[in-house]
């Protein structure tokens, strides 16, 4: 039988049925079906499904078992390719790119796991469905014959996210690089307005922060390219009163800036720098109640300039020990538990310095971020 990739042959329908019973009589199979939460398809020699466990029927949309049993994986997912060669899922001209046809021979042929990911297009229903599938092949080997466990997890909407994310962070990069090149031809040209200037700078503050959160999005530090500079704490002061002066998470209550500041420079990254601290600061309003007060300050010793935030509600121990883990957060909702992690991330692995926090009923909260001098 023709086939463009993996062998056609399939196993008679008697064998199919002795290959079904001795799956089903082994407590090792029965076991990793009944305890593996996501989808586990087991496959015979010819790639065909012997037994499925109930998360991989639902995904299928399928109610009985028997419906799966000798069908290949791109037949059961139903690929729009698996019927276009005699033979079927494994054998067109497609299959040699296709990450589950892959994983599968790979791993029958070398006896050891294979992952690969596997983009399908799907019929559901008429309509031609994008899917993005990790595949994983493990061959084990029951009574003397070898069979595979196919691991399959859907990463559909990952896939697409990443996509999205890679898509906007180009096409604003891009924009945002015309208006950064519009407004540095506006102060060139003598034109020193107020509009000139402010437009100037929203415009650097705005590039920043998109390569911060693209650092944040790609989940590491290599995609941000700091820009040192020499800051002293009265600059930083400055520009986080402007920031705060009608922030919402100020609302109702009150920030005591220092009036001041100790006559230090440190080379850092102004952005990433504000960042930190503006995530402490809101960190700090956020747990306050209504009508209190944050206060914010600049400490130094021989080798550090030091920022530190308070505020009068202290922290759980449960809650203190995870507080810089990501995706950690006390707050209901989707995309939590940023900011803390955002303040190790930036202010330690990037501008180099260390982020504490203590805590207590009788001091209250604080947080602190030592720079170097």
């Amino acid at each position: 039988m023709k086939t463009f990739f993996a062998p056609a042959e399939r196993t008679d329908q008697k064998a199919l049925v002795a290959e079904i019973t001795m799956v089903n009589k082994s407590p090792v199979v029965s076991g990793l079906l009944h305890s593996i939460g996501g989808l586990l398809a087991i496959l015979d020699e010819h790639r065909q499904i012997i037994s499925i466990n109930d998360s991989f029927l639902k995904m299928l949309g399928i109610d009985e078992p028997s419906e799966a049993l000798g069908l290949r994986p791109g037949e059961a997912l139903k690929c729009i390719h698996s019927d276009e060669e005699p033979g079927g899922c494994g054998t067109t001209k497609f299959c040699s790119t296709c990450g589950t046809a892959i994983a599968i021979v790979s791993s029958l042929k070398h006896n050891k796991p294979s992952e690969r990911i596997c983009a399908l297009t799907a019929n559901r229903g008429g309509l031609a469905v994008d899917i993005s599938l990790l595949v994983r092949s493990q061959p084990i080997e029951i009574n003397g014959t070898i069979i595979l466990l196919l691991f399959v997890k859907d990463i559909t909407v990952e896939q697409q996210r990443a996509a999205l994310e890679r898509t906007f962070f180009h096409d604003i990069n891009n924009m945002l690089g015309g208006l950064l090149g519009a407004s540095e031809m506006l102060s060139l040209e003598n034109n020193q307005s107020d509009l000139v200037k402010i437009i100037h700078k929203s415009s650097l503050r705005l590039k920043n922060e998109l390569d911060i959160q693209k650092c944040l999005s790609q989940n590491g530090t290599g995609a941000y390219q700091p820009l040192w500079q020499a800051i002293d704490a009265g600059q930083v002061m400055e520009e986080l009163q402007s920031c705060f002066t009608n922030h919402s998470a100020a609302k109702n209550n009150t920030i005591i800036f220092p009036s001041n500041h100790p006559p230090i420079t440190v080379k850092t990254d102004m952005s990433l720098l504000l960042r930190v601290l503006s995530n402490m600061l809101t960190n700090a309003l956020e747990a306050s109640e209504k009508n209190r007060t944050v206060k914010l300050w600049v400490e130094h010793d021989n080798s550090f300039l030091i920022f530190c935030v308070w505020n009068k509600q202290p922290i759980a121990k449960d809650i203190s020990q995870r507080i810089f883990q990501r995706n950690f957060s006390t707050k209901e909702g989707a995309g939590r538990g940023v900011g803390t992690y955002s303040m190790k991330l930036f202010g330690e692995q990037i501008l180099g310095g260390k982020v504490n926090f203590t805590t207590s009923k009788e001091k209250g909260t604080v947080f602190s971020l030592s720079l170097p001098r």
